[in-house]
């Protein structure tokens, strides 16, 4: 069961993560129009504290292909995390992105929720490395970031249907992950919100290491 994280900001909190067995170590790139952006340099810098095995997920919630190429070139991740809305990057701009950087993985949230959530997967079958299946509320201009649950029962669906590795996030923490794991049976999970410190303030180690515990002990 992958394990990823997100938003480390700063290259000790990255290697302190890993060290828990944290498998994905995500960070939101940006140059501030998120909260909680991190320059493409300053990213970089904490990709560069991690061991090899670790992989490094740069999120961006821009919507413009040239500034999602910056982020690859700049921030050198291995894994793209697209988290704009799913009407706002379509499937053939991953594609074109995909083919100008086969070195690169590529990751796209997915919004969960009604059954068209499915068909949105199936868009990107033969382009994501991987699926973000995240809660989501219609008009925000990214998908997740709610620190609230969805319907698991689509994402099951998702998992089932797509064929795609799907993460699963959305309100995960250390006293509900091994449910989520249970009832969706993704390839890995996510947690941001609730694992982190009080006002947002960085990582809750100690939440973190009861989060790998519970998802690498559920099958």
């Amino acid at each position: 069961m992958l394990v990823q994280i997100y938003e480390v900001q700063t290259p000790e909190e990255a290697v302190a993560l890993a060290r828990l067995g944290v498998d994905h170590i995500g960070v939101l790139v940006g140059e501030g129009s998120f909260a909680r952006e991190v320059s493409a340099a300053r990213a970089r810098a904490i990709f560069g504290a991690l061991p090899v095995e670790t992989r490094r997920v740069a999120l961006s919630l821009v919507t413009d292909p040239a500034q999602l190429a910056r982020v690859i070139e700049e921030a050198r991740p291995d894994i793209l995390h697209i988290g704009a809305a799913i009407e706002l990057v379509s499937p053939a701009q991953v594609r074109s992105l995909k083919a100008a950087y086969p070195c690169t993985a590529f990751m796209r949230s997915i919004p969960v929720v009604d059954r068209e959530s499915v068909g949105w997967a199936n868009a990107y079958r033969d382009i994501a490395d991987f699926l973000l299946l995240d809660s989501h509320d219609p008009g925000d201009r990214q998908i997740g970031g709610l620190g609230r649950t969805h319907d698991w029962n689509i994402s099951r669906r998702i998992v089932e249907e797509v064929g795609v590795p799907a993460i699963l996030a959305g309100g995960l923490g250390p006293d509900n992950v091994a449910a989520a794991i249970a009832a969706v049976h993704p390839a890995g999970v996510d947690s941001k919100t609730r694992t982190d410190r009080p006002h947002r303030l960085g990582k809750d180690l100690d939440k973190i290491r009861r989060f790998v515990a519970a998802a690498k002990l559920t099958r």
